[in-house]
């Protein structure tokens, strides 16, 4: 991801006369040990006439030294520089033992060799007062640096001086501002008089506006800016020497590129030299251009190429339109924490009290931007075996017609704030809300706890533990127990209404609940008591109870009410006046003989954490939930008594709308509501990427190592319709068709978009990963699948449930995941909708788009021409050659290809960041003119076996196996041999002349639980360029699966740019295997022949190794 870029610095003197011009000495050439990658360098003087020496000054500075033979009336000097803004780490580096800690002393050698960068000037008044402040407890050098430099920063401010020369440091210090040669002299002079060397730099500074402003403190400049600049460097035992700029506070990067290091500010000046006595008019322009940008995460495309991008959008609709193909479109893009790389909450576990809290933020931001009059809900999701609890569920629902569910926002309580609201609350709330529903108070029922159940638990307790307390780190069912013990074990925990809908009188009815213990004690937990109703104690379901119809998915909708709190309003106003009974109206024909049908649900009013909690029970209808919550909010209001939605969602439905966030392990998810056009998914998009930003929430992740992966947690994209009788995927079973086989034909679409886990065991197996017969079977359903619209919804699911699975049979485990199209066990899964399983999160809204377009694109490709061909049996080749970028991003540009063919103007182009992104670039080296490149490849993960562990069986995933793609440009195969830790790679013709690639497979690092747990790491990689022709390696390079300095990262980067630095830093242009290669043995019949054992040349290369199976891939795993 680097940008390249043109540094242009023009001076210019204009005088009123020729004069004579003296000797010049300019130091305007990068320094030796410029850090940052210089690639190219030009110098232009004048008048032309003049001659030109490279020489170096004691310091090993480059200088240009003009000689002007003629006299001129002008000098122009033009300096260009062409750098890669590589991102560098300044504290890469270990420190010698004895340097580790400030203050410390050079060694004798170290400081005869130093001395003249430790020369003092006088201290004066200013300066020793503010040396006098300086700390001399011991404390780690570098954090010593960072904070002499930060002080600095904030005692000097910065000024643009134009004066020649620099300041004193007691002038420095008085003014209290100066130039940035000001502030580095002070830095270089403070630290001398604390006993370090230091010397002067002048160089130029380049800074890059940032693609992404900052949340917090400054984002930088507005525009690309570079100048003259000066800072300090000091050296350090074991670091060398190490920028530090005191006009930044920070040390110096990639931005800071040295001319003239030197012990004092003179000898360090960009252009020394005079001329005769004249009148002089002098400007100097400076700027940065910046020539080559890789697609970056940050920046994916450019301002043109979204304009096509977004134009492409619409004409792909115009085109689904046309076609009635009734297309919507959602997903569930998953998102980080930008500020907790490390917590459990953010890597592996799904709860955690700041994922809870970004959650609702996050909620609260989507509520605001998308669903005016939303409802907030805190429900309960889903429960996994081994977690405590079950997920909490934070949702927002909305009529899609514009009306509000929620019409004043104040009536919904923050959830976690203490309101004070108690019992007596509860109560009151509870019998207004009767009234509100036409129903008696008296319905009521009190809830309590347990009693008997814990204080059986308080008995079990030992004997030194005091039952009323219990620590964070105590189970949970301790802490409940603790809880209940303060607060009494026999006050009431909330009330009860047993609340259902009439469908013959249609209206609310309630019944009493005939409970064994005579009163309603909840089930023991932690759940709101919603959720613990003892609702087995109830006399068992009548057939006819348990007869009850769930809402059809297909019945077509009337309109809803425009609003459902009027009702609930005029019956408290009524109730009010004294104007309504209070007890519920009798049936109109009751039959004596037959008892009323028993009310199995309740709705229930919780003080929990001082703030009531309205739990809603379920509900098969939208209109009886819509009804429901304005008379909860009416009497929220009438009461001034903000509550907490809980309990069941709304119905499905497609009146209404609904965006769910919830979490995962490591990540939050966010289920968005699909959009039925391009233009709606791109806002959406747009939006929620933004406002996850602000609620600081991120879209990537790094590893230990630099790599830069996506959330983690997918980006599920589905596809459906509007309503599930507008499924294209229903009415069109051959769609589905054609996108399982489009899939199987292209495995780049499976994984050049995938996360870090795929294989038979991944989340979102291929249909072809797995089960060898799937394929077989799959093509006899393809076979019974008729083409065209068809009357039989059923019929893809019946066809096809069996097939689309993980090697368990799991449904929901699969590339292609149909649970929710048409599953016959629910109506809520009979929605039309299909998921598509392999995406990883894009990092950045724009790339989510394109790959969304991508699909959007295929699906009226397919409808129009649908594609029934055989599958392919790719066999090995799947995890071979298809784990290379290289053959990945080919078979993409075949899909590009097939789409133009069909009129469709997608770009190859437009696929690149994600190639950047999911294949990343290691490095390259040229060897004359072979170039070798290496990148990132795919390796499969896959499950071992169950073992015992410490929270019970487990079966771990092996990760330790990483692939890297080699790519060869211009090798002569017929005299250059590849090898890598002296094996020979299966280089492979791509096509192009001289172009050749292939992957190494190796051991990277070692867990307790692996494959193959004997093989030791197999690091690191070098790579020897063999010349057989002469027998000897002519080049080569080396990666490094961990730091080459041993640095042990035990923490995660914490942005792009710590990451690209960590990446850079395991790859060398350079390493490969020094001397002659191995020796021919000779024959047993000719060695009496020869004098010695063996021949001097020629030398034989390594062996070409057999590779039937991966015949693209060299696995240093397996022996030659």
């Amino acid at each position: 991801m680097t940008i390249r870029v043109k540094l242009l610095h023009v001076t210019e003197y204009r005088f009123d006369r020729l004069v004579n011009l003296s000797p010049h000495v300019l130091r305007l050439r990068p320094a030796a040990h410029c850090r940052t990658p210089i690639r190219g360098y030009s110098l232009r003087v004048s008048p032309a006439t003049h001659f030109l020496n490279w020489q170096q000054d004691p310091c090993g500075n480059y200088l240009a030294r003009l000689v002007f033979p003629e006299r001129s009336d002008h000098l122009s000097i033009t300096v260009e520089v062409i750098a890669e803004m590589t991102v560098i780490n300044p504290f890469d580096f270990f420190l010698d033992e004895g340097a580790e800690q400030f203050p410390f002393d050079y060694r004798e050698r170290d400081r005869h060799e130093l001395a003249p960068y430790l020369v003092c000037e006088p201290a004066g008044p200013l300066l020793r007062r503010w040396l006098a402040s300086v700390a001399r407890a011991p404390i780690p050098t570098n954090d010593f640096l960072v904070a002499l430099n930060q002080r600095l920063q904030r005692d000097i401010a910065y000024n643009i001086r134009m004066e020649p020369g620099v300041q004193s440091c007691e002038q420095t210090l008085a003014l209290a501002r100066g130039s940035c040669r000001d502030s580095a002299w002070l830095l270089v002079q403070i630290c001398r008089h604390l006993g370090l060397a230091a010397r002067f730099v002048s160089g130029y500074l380049v800074q890059l506006k940032a693609d992404v402003a900052a949340l917090d403190g400054p984002s930088g400049p507005v525009a690309d800016f570079t100048d003259l600049h000066a800072w300090c460097e000091v050296y350090l035992p074991g670091a060398g020497w190490v920028g530090l700029d005191p006009t930044s506070g920070l040390f110096a990067g990639e931005g800071h590129i040295p001319l003239a290091c030197t012990p004092d500010p003179v000898s360090a000046a960009p252009i020394e030299g005079f001329t005769d006595t004249c009148e002089v008019e002098f400007h100097h322009h400076n700027e940065v251009l910046r020539i080559h940008e890789d697609p970056r995460v940050t920046k994916p495309y450019s301002e043109a190429q979204w304009a096509l991008i977004d134009a492409l959008g619409a004409a792909v609709d115009a085109r689904l339109d046309a076609m009635d193909v009734r297309l919507t479109q959602g997903g569930e893009p998953t998102f980080v924490s930008i500020d907790d790389m490390e917590s459990a909450q953010w890597n592996t576990t799904a709860l955690g009290a700041d994922k809870l809290r970004l959650a609702r933020e996050l909620l609260l931001r989507l509520r605001d931007r998308f669903a005016r009059g939303g409802l907030l809900h805190h429900g309960q999701g889903k429960w996994y075996p081994g977690e405590e609890l079950p997920r909490w569920a934070l949702g927002c629902f909305w009529r899609g017609d514009g009306e509000p569910v929620w019409r004043d926002p104040r009536w919904l309580a923050p959830v976690g704030t203490d309101q004070g609201h108690d019992f007596a609350a509860a109560d009151r709330f509870a019998s207004h809300l009767c009234v509100a529903l036409g129903l008696d108070p008296a319905r009521l029922l009190i809830a309590r706890e347990d009693a008997f159940h814990y204080l059986w638990r308080e008995q079990e307790l030992p004997e030194h533990l005091d039952p009323q307390t219990a620590a964070l780190d105590d189970s949970l069912e301790r802490r409940r127990l603790a809880r209940l013990l303060q607060q009494g074990l026999h006050a009431p925990t909330g009330l009860a209404l047993p609340l259902g809908w009439d469908p013959v009188a249609e209206r609310w009815r309630s019944s009493p609940w005939p409970l064994r213990r005579g009163q309603l004690i909840l089930v023991p937990g932690d759940s709101p008591m919603g959720y613990r109703l003892p609702l087995d104690s109830l006399p068992l379901a009548t057939e006819a109870e348990a007869r009850e119809a769930e809402r059809d998915p297909f019945a077509p909708d009337k309109p809803l009410d425009a609003d459902y709190h009027q009702y609930a309003q005029a019956v408290l106003e009524a109730a009010a006046d004294r104007r309504l009974t209070m007890a519920e109206p009798a049936d109109p024909e009751p039959d004596a003989k037959k008892p009323a049908p028993l009310v199995r649900t309740a709705l229930c009013v919780e003080p929990r954490a001082g703030t009531l909690h309205v739990f809603l029970p379920p509900l098969q209808h939208l209109e009886h939930y819509l009804a429901l919550v304005g008379a909860v909010e009416a009497c929220a209001a009438d009461l001034r008594l903000p509550v907490v939605i809980e309990g069941y969602e709304p119905p499905r439905d497609p009146r209404l709308l609904r965006l769910l966030v919830t979490p995962d392990p490591g990540v939050i998810e966010v289920n968005i509501h699909p959009a039925g056009s391009w233009r709606e998914l791109r806002d959406n998009t747009l939006a929620l990427y933004a406002e996850a930003h602000q609620a600081r929430l991120g879209t990537e992740k790094f590893l230990h190592d630099g790599r830069h992966t996506g959330t983690g947690g997918g980006n599920h994209v589905t596809l459906g319709g509007a309503t599930p009788a507008d499924s294209p995927l229903l009415r069109r079973p051959d769609l589905l068709r054609s996108l399982i086989t489009y899939w199987q034909h292209h495995p780049g679409l499976s994984y050049a978009f995938s996360g870090m886990f795929i294989g038979p065991t991944s989340q979102s197996p291929r249909a072809d990963e797995g089960r060898a017969e799937t394929l077989y079977e799959l093509e006899i359903a393809f076979q019974q699948m008729p083409s065209g619209e068809i009357a039989q919804p059923w019929l893809v699911d019946r066809l096809l449930r069996n097939l689309l699975t993980d090697i368990t049979g799991n449904t929901h485990r699969s590339e292609f995941c149909i649970d929710k199209l048409y599953a016959p066990g629910s109506a809520s899964g009979r929605q039309g909708i299909l998921e598509f399983r392999g995406f990883e999160m894009p990092p950045h809204a724009h790339m989510a788009l394109v790959q969304a377009l991508l699909l959007r694109s295929l699906v009226a490709r397919l409808w129009r021409t649908p594609y029934a061909r055989p599958l392919v049996r790719w066999g090995t080749a799947l995890h071979d050659r298809f784990m290379l970028p290289h053959h990945a991003w080919a078979d993409l540009r075949d899909v590009v290809a097939d789409l133009n063919a069909h009129e469709l103007p997608f770009q190859l182009d437009w696929l690149a960041p994600f190639a950047e992104f999911r294949y990343p670039h290691y490095g390259e080296v040229r060897i004359g003119d072979i170039r070798i490149e290496l990148r990132w490849a795919i390796e499969p993960w896959h499950v071992l076996g169950e073992e015992v562990g410490s929270f019970g069986t487990a079966r771990y995933v092996d990760s330790s196996v990483e692939r890297v793609q080699v790519k060869v440009d211009g090798l002569t195969d017929s005299r250059y041999v590849l090898a890598c830790n002296g094996r020979r790679v299966p280089l492979r013709n791509t096509g192009r002349h001289g172009e050749y690639v292939a992957g190494v497979r190796y051991r990277a690092w070692a867990p307790p639980s692996a494959l193959h747990p004997t093989i030791g790491v197999q690091a690191p990689l070098v790579f020897d360029l063999i010349d057989t022709w002469n027998g000897l390696a002519v080049g080569g390079c080396t990666y490094h699966v961990v730091h080459p300095g041993g640095r042990s990262y035990d923490d995660f980067p914490v942005n792009a740019n710590a990451a690209e630095a960590r990446r850079i830093s395991r790859f060398t242009a350079f390493g490969h295997t020094p001397g002659k290669l191995a020796e021919v043995a000779l024959p047993p019949v000719l060695r009496r022949f020869v004098p010695g054992d063996r021949f001097p040349r020629p030398m034989a290369p390594p062996p070409e190794e057999s590779g039937n199976e991966y015949p693209h891939t060299l696995d240093l795993r397996r022996g030659a």
